[in-house]
């Protein structure tokens, strides 16, 4: 079984599986439509595709971040079209590292669904090395999936604002430095980061190769950034509790698991003008 990440060359072996299932997680925040005309143009074999804005999230409420959680009959109705049974592999991938992919390994790991992976490099390495796609829609028969998101795994904008001041916690801004410092902000309104929070981009998880670092190494990174705080008392957060699962994905890889989510996330927490905003 493959919990956390796959290589492409595994991958590769199991497209004639009929008990693996592939998903294209591709997106872009600024072009909602690209990942899926991606899709169209060419992907995996075999691969059907999940939408973060459709699939993955549901409508936008005036106190809700940009990307919050869909309910329980909206993600059991999503899964179970994708014919996810419980004996399914599932393999996700992105065009950003996993950055988008991480998404729905979280959402399907914390419904009970531990058999997903995340694919190492994404569609940018599949296609270097000159692997097989395909083009157009492709679907898979539909099986009943009854799981729920585990609500443990995620904290809320109210516990955010108790752990941020509690030294026994640790809040990591998955967001680029400039967004955490509040020197540039290209999707919310307001710009800076949660008080107490400390940064680290999601993008230093990969190689310059664009594949994950080697688990010692991303053991070494995130020990020296959570000083000695346990895995099961950090929480993450970005734009829109998306690219910071990223963050959970990796230290899962670096044997740091149990980290919490804030789905809400920089987009949510700024939704309250009494919330403290930090910057520099």
């Amino acid at each position: 079984m493959f919990s956390t990440i796959i290589s492409t060359a595994d991958l590769a072996e199991h497209l004639d599986d009929p008990n693996w299932a592939v998903i294209d997680a591709r997106y872009d925040l600024a072009r909602p439509n690209w990942g899926h005309e991606a899709y169209l143009e060419a992907h995996i074999p075999g691969a059907i595709y999940a939408s973060l804005g459709h699939d993955l999230a549901a409508p936008v409420r005036p106190e809700t971040g940009r990307h919050p959680l869909p309910d329980d009959a909206a993600w059991q109705k999503t899964v179970s079209g994708w014919g996810i049974t419980p004996e399914t592999q599932v393999v996700v991938y992105d065009a950003n590292g996993g950055a988008f992919a991480d998404r729905t390994w979280w959402m399907l790991r914390h419904s009970g669904h531990a058999a997903v992976a995340v694919l190492d490099g994404g569609f940018p390495k599949w296609t270097r090395e000159g692997r097989q796609t395909a083009s157009g829609a492709e679907t898979r028969p539909p099986y009943p999936f009854h799981g729920v998101i585990d609500a443990s795994a995620v904290v809320s904008a109210a516990e955010v604002d108790r752990l941020r001041l509690d030294p026994a916690w640790r809040l990591v801004d998955a967001r680029s430095p400039e967004r955490y410092r509040g020197e540039s902000e290209p999707i919310d309104a307001i710009a800076g980061h949660i008080p107490g929070a400390v940064n680290r981009f999601h993008g230093l998880n990969l190689t310059p190769e664009g594949v994950l670092k080697a688990p010692d190494v991303l053991r070494a990174e995130f020990d020296a950034l959570l000083g000695g705080t346990p895995p099961d008392h950090v929480a993450v957060y970005c734009g829109s509790g998306v690219t910071s699962i990223f963050h959970l994905l990796a230290m899962e890889m670096a044997g740091l698991p149990g980290g919490k989510l804030y789905v809400g996330s920089w987009s949510e927490w700024i939704r309250d003008p009494n919330r403290p905003i930090g910057k520099a």
